[in-house]
């Protein structure tokens, strides 16, 4: 039996091969609480799903570009051979950008892609399109896209903050009190971005629980917090999208009652005095008092001014959950956020200030050096357009429009090419109706994939790609822990090739062969990379092994090297000489710079405003839920969608949605039962699942369901619930995704149920035929 060693973003994993049989997929060895979702990469309902070999939509190979684009998603495909595949693409880049200019090609590739630091999906097509030129690009993510974009004017990146979190034997041995806005659910810290290495949250929060620690879990829904105790955590069931009212409530009593910390706000600080003013209501007229409060988020007004009290008589940690910045106004509550710490005074402290993002990734709390492992590069981009990430239906519906990103006005693109490796938008992307007729315009669209996705169902080539497990690659994470030798464990299904090689081929039809390659074998690239991480790695004091050395073991381990991590404690012993990079040095509760962009959807200091579709009383008294879409449990987004592990959990083969008792007997409606969840912009179907941890005016439908459209006006078959989320920027200052600002209404299902298509391929076609 020999072991090799493969990894993805929700583990490390180990490859059991033995001669004559096909290899297994077991737990890493040294993680010690193990992500199931990884181990069935190599099942057959998985692998029934895979592109075996070049594909182009009927119309198109018959029209090419004049195709009609309506039949996206709808015909069948033909499948072809590679050098046919390849012309075609290499013909159609070199048309549009004679015609057109680079400009006109979109390379985005949004999605999570491979762990693996070459074959890294993202990385390889950016690196291809730049050789060739440039593209239009995207930035930010639809995970954080209104805090990346506001958390550098007001503390530090949020790159910087995700990877210096307080490390959970710091929590364990001074914190008192933890707030987490939002819920700390345990089922999104299975991943990290490239990887986790020892999952350590579940054991983190534990000890926690253990040395003492109460939880105060402010949350519409009360099962996203486990901290193996039960009676450790105390429930808030606050309205959804109104986390900033409740944090302004607190605020007033710290005010009030001379709890906040002056020193702190005087030495530490910017712009105190201009929030104080609107706080205490000298700005509007309105005091943000706890009865204020109460009236927009639910929470008891003694029970706010009592968790103020208790926040500022103990060693207090808050944190707040990325989803509550995917929302309408998604900045004001990280920005709140940040203010309540800076009152209570405690940033900075080992177990106080706060957090932004416990629960988000597995790497928040870790103490493992931190330092840039193997990144390939992609070299100068040619073309300076590019958008918001989850704005690109307004770009591909609207080119030429205007739109507004932190501060600055810019123009959409005329895209005519959009080339996409390693995402699927039909996941991550709202109102999936409004993105197929945003899909339509493009002449072009070419995908890279390794199953038939919704997004491959809705190109017009597609070109399969090979898994992490069928190539050699190298992981690794920040933060992490490891480094793992991903050897190649299994060959390529059907006529699938990894990406390098495919851009490589296309590079040689372009002509930009030895810009893309440099010449270098997927090998020779393994070992530069690797060379390149090591010596980065040195200047942290982290000493890697030679590569061959590194190759043969499977694996590199940092734990050697762990420190305790406080955020900001360098800030706080001196803020002078550790100035952060905002204009002031400080943190910045009043942003002048924000404040100068004139936007009356953010202004210069932390407000409330209501959410875009909670002031219609006519749309909330049609559609009175409001409904969260969460990250699902048993899958990363909607990779392994068709694994048994994720269809297990599904009612009838649909996505459960989850409402509490008392709307669900209101509506007549059980568990198991198939419901339409709907609103203006569409509906899907679902199978109920009643619970009293969900809060009442609350429905809860997780992503991940492979979207599965019907004909006509007939709802999305499989449980997607971004047919019914609201496609619109978060403010115009971010333009970030506010898929948690979506109002719905839920009904029993009375029709006959719909077969499901989202994990069958489409209608495969041979070239003769």
């Amino acid at each position: 039996m020999a072991v090799r060693y493969t990894a993805s973003h929700w583990g490390i994993y180990e490859v059991e091969t033995n001669p004559g049989l096909p290899p297994k997929l077991r737990p890493f060895h040294r993680d010690p609480d193990p992500s199931p979702i990884g181990l069935y990469q190599l099942d057959p309902a998985v692998q029934r799903m895979r592109v075996a070999r070049p594909a182009v939509r009927r119309g198109y190979l018959e029209h090419g570009p004049d195709a009609d684009r309506s039949g996206r998603g709808r015909e069948p495909f033909v499948e072809v051979d590679w050098p046919v595949a390849l012309d075609l693409v290499a013909g159609e880049l070199t048309r549009v950008k004679q015609a057109y200019g680079n400009a006109a090609i979109f390379g985005g590739s949004y999605g999570w892609a491979s762990a693996g630091r070459f074959h890294h999906a993202q990385s390889q097509v950016h690196r291809f399109l730049n050789a060739f030129g440039g593209y239009v690009r995207h930035v930010d993510s639809y995970s954080l896209g209104a805090a990346r974009v506001l958390m550098p004017h007001i503390v530090a990146s949020m790159d910087e903050l995700c990877a210096t979190h307080t490390s959970w034997d710091v929590l364990a041995e001074h914190t008192q009190l933890f707030v987490a806005f939002g819920g700390l659910p345990l089922k999104n810290t299975q991943i990290s971005s490239g990887g986790a290495g020892d999952h350590r949250v579940r054991d983190g929060l534990r000890g926690m629980a253990r040395a003492g620690v109460r939880f105060v879990n402010v949350s519409p829904v009360a099962d996203n917090i486990d901290v193996g105790s039960p009676q450790s955590v105390e429930w808030l069931a606050v309205r959804p999208n109104t986390d900033t009212a409740l944090m302004l409530g607190l605020a007033y009593v710290l005010e009030r009652d001379g709890l906040a910390d002056a020193a702190f706000l005087a030495r530490y600080c910017a712009g105190y005095p201009v929030f104080q003013r609107y706080l205490l209501g000298e700005t509007d007229g309105q005091p943000k008092t706890p009865r204020w409060a109460e009236a927009i988020c639910g929470v008891a007004a003694a029970r706010i001014e009592a968790l103020a009290q208790e926040m500022a008589s103990r060693r207090t940690m808050i944190n707040i959950a990325y989803a509550l910045q995917r929302a309408s106004h998604g900045e004001q509550p990280f920005w709140m956020l940040v203010t309540l710490a800076a009152m209570l005074g405690q940033i900075g402290l080992p177990g106080g200030g706060f957090g932004v993002g416990y629960g988000a990734m597995n790497m928040m709390g870790s103490p493992h050096p931190r330092f840039a492992g193997p990144t390939l590069p992609q070299g100068p981009n040619g073309v300076k357009d590019f958008i918001p990430v989850a704005r690109i239906a307004d770009m591909l519906l609207n080119p030429g429009a205007a739109f507004t990103y932190n501060g600055e006005t810019h123009k959409y693109a005329d895209i005519k090419l959009v080339y996409w490796a390693g995402g699927n938008p039909y996941h991550h992307h709202q109102d999936l109706n409004r993105l197929r007729q945003a899909w339509e315009r493009p002449e072009t669209i070419v995908v890279h994939e390794q199953y038939w996705t919704a997004t491959a169902k809705h190109a017009d080539i597609v070109l399969p790609a090979t898994t992490a497990l069928e190539r050699n690659d190298i992981n690794a994470a920040t933060r992490e822990g490891f480094l793992i030798a991903m050897q190649q464990a299994v060959e390529p299904h059907g006529e699938a090739r990894n990406d390098y090689r495919i851009f490589a081929d296309l590079s040689a039809r372009l002509g930009t062969r030895e810009i893309f390659t440099e010449g270098l074998s997927e090998a020779a690239w393994l070992r530069r990379l690797y060379d390149e991480g090591a010596e980065r790695a040195l200047t942290v004091g982290v000493e890697m092994p030679p590569f061959d050395a590194f190759w043969e073991a499977g694996f590199v381990e940092f734990s050697g090297q762990d420190e305790s991590v406080v955020m900001l404690e360098n800030f706080r012993r001196d803020p002078d000489y550790f100035r952060l990079r905002t204009p002031s040095g400080k943190i910045e509760i009043f942003s002048e710079r924000i404040a100068g962009f004139g936007l009356a959807d953010c202004p210069g200091y932390p407000v409330w405003l209501p959410p875009a579709e909670w002031r219609g009383a006519d749309k909330a008294a049609r559609y009175p839920l409001h409904l969260l879409s969460d990250q699902p449990a048993r899958q990363l987004h909607s990779q392994l969608d068709h694994s048994p592990h994720s269809t297990a959990l599904r009612i009838e083969g649909r996505a459960p949605v989850y409402l509490n008792p008392r709307d669900a007997a209101a509506r007549g409606i059980a568990a198991g039962d198939i419901v339409e969840v709907f609103n203006d912009r569409g509906a899907c179907l679902a199978g109920a699942v009643v619970s009293d941890d969900i809060a009442p005016g609350v429905a809860r439908l997780s992503t991940g369901a492979w979207f599965d459209p019907g004909g006509g006006n007939s709802p999305e078959r499989h449980g997607n619930p971004n047919v019914l989320t609201l496609d619109r920027g978060a403010s115009s200052f971010s333009q970030g995704c506010a898929a948690q600002t979506c109002l719905v209404e839920v009904r029993s299902f009375g029709g006959t149920l719909p077969a499901l298509e989202a994990h069958r391929p489409p209608q495969l076609l041979h070239a003769a035929e």
